[in-house]
């Protein structure tokens, strides 16, 4: 969490890619695995997706096992219960399902990763218009997420030292989880007040133009990034469509 939030080394070679680039890139993709069923198509572009991870700087299998297991087990699991539920799914076509389940996913991990708030709030500030109230609104909401991770882990110590504590009892134990959500909801909703009322006194609400001291430019290689998406991406339907696998979601099938 604390690196989704902090941001990038700057020395991450994704970094250096402009995140309204990374938008339109993780955007084609999504639309290319929306559309293809077969599994020759999601197989190509999560073998291309994978190849990125270093350059994300996931290289470390610790690190990447932290940030990736949610992934794997979600994968895993629509491609088993699909087979397992499903009179007409084939192993095949429950293994097209997980694949296009982590096609899917992995951009976003690789956009979180290497992708600086500061910088995307800027980048959708200049090159695609968005209010600034909103993208630096959610950028302050994103900066406070560490701290509601802390907050949590402070409030069950809390609990734990006045002995209020579940044992080994399991519904004991979501009652006390349940509670300290509900304490930790408040206390967000309150810092969110708060920080809302700071953000229009500083003139967020203003309705006035304002200007960017970082700014945000976009290179050739932002636009080699979006051509080497779609590259990766046709090559995936043609081979698909090649072998015979092809099977478009719109066909009915």
């Amino acid at each position: 969490m604390t690196a989704a939030v902090t941001g990038p080394s700057p020395t991450v070679p994704m970094a250096r890619i402009n995140p309204v680039a990374q938008l339109i890139a993780i955007g084609v993709v999504t639309v290319v695995l929306l559309a293809a069923v077969d599994p020759v198509t999601p197989a190509v572009v999560v073998a291309a997706e994978l190849c990125l991870l270093p350059a994300a700087g996931l290289h470390r299998p610790a690190a990447l096992a932290r940030r990736a297991w949610p992934l794997l087990t979600a994968a895993a699991s629509v491609g088993l219960v699909n087979v397992a539920l499903s009179g007409t799914t084939t192993p095949m076509a429950g293994l097209g399902l997980a694949l296009r389940v982590l096609g899917l996913a992995v951009p976003g991990l690789l956009f979180v990763a290497s992708t600086d708030p500061v910088r995307l709030a800027d980048a959708l500030t200049l090159h695609w218009r968005v209010p600034t109230r909103f993208a630096y609104g959610a950028l302050a909401a994103l900066r406070l997420a560490p701290l509601l991770a802390a907050e949590f882990e402070s409030i069950r110590l809390a609990r734990r030292t006045r002995g209020i504590e579940a044992g080994r009892n399991p519904l004991a134990a979501a009652r006390l989880l349940a509670g300290a959500a509900f304490a930790l909801l408040v206390a967000a909703v309150r810092r969110g007040s708060r920080l809302a009322t700071a953000m229009d006194a500083r003139g967020f609400d203003s309705g006035i133009a304002r200007s960017n001291a970082r700014g945000s430019v976009w290179h050739g290689r932002d636009t080699a990034t979006v051509a080497a998406t779609l590259a990766v991406c046709g090559s995936a339907v043609v081979l698909s469509v090649a072998t015979g696998n092809w099977a478009p979601v719109f066909a009915g099938g």
